[in-house]
């Protein structure tokens, strides 16, 4: 029998159309993503481009993002509108749709120091990166 899987909350993800300081770009995705300057509240903007190849539930509604203890188990009889990956090493993500609402699912065992840190070790999404400050 397996154990019960483990959520705990871990982010807000917020699409935006607004520039804003220190935006990381990822050429994969084609988006635009910012952390709120306070290392407290963790909150992330997320601007796409038009051509993003991001579900359009994640580009146009916000989302929430909860740390699961198994991520294949949680994905199980769910409808995923963004298959697994890892964006930076060992951090493992995936989104499902619930009542026409995104929801990202994360599994790692990094610490939150490690999760919010930039630049990242072998990053997929954010190879160069380099963040750009567009807010005048």
């Amino acid at each position: 029998m397996f154990e019960a899987i483990k959520y705990e909350f871990h982010h807000l993800g917020i699409p935006t159309q607004e520039l804003r300081k220190n935006e990381r770009y990822s050429s994969v995705f084609k988006v635009y993503t910012s952390d709120d300057d306070n290392k407290k509240m963790h909150i992330q903007w997320h601007r796409f481009e038009k051509d993003s190849p991001i579900h359009p539930l994640i580009q146009t509604i916000p989302h929430l993002g909860f740390k699961v203890s198994n991520l294949e188990r949680a994905l199980s009889d769910k409808k995923v509108i963004l298959q697994p990956y890892s964006p930076f090493e060992g951090f493992k993500v995936a989104f499902i749709e619930k009542n026409g609402v995104p929801i990202e699912l994360i599994e790692t065992q990094l610490s939150e120091e490690e999760v919010w840190s930039f630049p990242k070790k072998n990053s997929f999404i954010y190879s160069d990166n380099r963040a750009q400050d567009y807010r005048s």
